[in-house]
């Protein structure tokens, strides 16, 4: 649950302009702010299943995100090169990035 916890987060924090104001804070009190789905429900005078299904959509929406564009999949790569010492090995693995 935690690495799924980190990585929606990273996906909120590069993908959140994409969202409705509303999702985003759905996202930020469920998954920053760490209030329960009927704490939420309670907040916006909503069903507990209706903020389900809106964090459920949330999370879909995020995914498809990175699955069209792959910002954070780029991000991670990019990040793993900065442990590499070789520089022919680094220029390659950007090349291979980029393509």
């Amino acid at each position: 649950m935690e690495e799924k916890f980190i990585y929606y987060n990273n996906l909120f924090d590069i993908y959140s302009k994409l969202l409705t104001e509303r999702e985003k804070e759905v996202f930020i009190d469920y998954y920053q702010e760490d209030l329960s789905l009927s704490e939420i429900a309670d907040n916006n005078n909503i069903s507990k299943s209706a903020v389900g299904k809106m964090v459920k959509t949330i999370l879909e929406k995020l995914d498809n995100f990175e699955n069209i564009l792959e910002i954070y999949k780029t991000r991670k790569k990019l990040s793993n090169l900065l442990k590499e010492e070789n520089i022919d090995s680094i220029k390659k693995r950007i090349a291979e990035i980029l393509n």
